[in-house]
């Protein structure tokens, strides 16, 4: 399973990341894959529907069930239509925002082992604390879809 890779440049609101958006399509059981691999204080919800982004995690958003129009990279950033066994896996500082979704859109989302995720809206007067927080965030370990040998260990060094 290979992932399309995304790169978003910093806006001066919000700083997006020089480490790759990965988005994989078709995976099964994204809960218990994240889970599996490390990626932890997992959630069930939505996505907000407001571009923030988060400086101190990274995350991964794993959809189950119904459809969403997500933007990714901010308000110049690209829109990608995702739906069930659709994962994206954020770096943090990477703007995202649910612009539509279908009334039954469930995700499931999760964070790498020892990291707090905070929200941010990109305030300019915030911009160097985050991009501070950003550069203090550790890499994760493992990819949450594939495991220690999966392609964001490579990517993302």
């Amino acid at each position: 399973m290979t992932p399309e890779t995304h790169r978003f440049a910093d806006d001066g609101a919000i700083p997006n990341s020089r480490l790759p958006v990965l988005v994989y399509h078709g995976v099964e059981e994204p809960e218990a894959r994240f889970a599996r691999h490390g990626w932890g204080g997992s959630w069930r919800d939505g996505i907000f529907d407001f571009h923030h982004f988060h400086s101190t995690a990274h995350e991964v958003l794993g959809i189950l069930a119904g459809r969403a129009s997500v933007q990714l990279g901010g308000p110049s950033g690209k829109r990608f239509e995702v739906g069930p066994g659709d994962v994206l896996v954020l770096p943090a500082g990477t703007g995202h925002c649910r612009i539509d979704s279908s009334a039954d859109l469930l995700v499931a989302g999760a964070y790498p082992a020892r990291q707090s995720w905070d929200l941010r809206r990109g305030d300019p007067g915030e911009h160097d604390e985050v991009l501070a927080n950003i550069a203090a965030v550790a890499l994760p370990e493992t990819d949450p879809v594939l495991g220690p040998d999966g392609p964001l260990v490579e990517l993302w060094r």
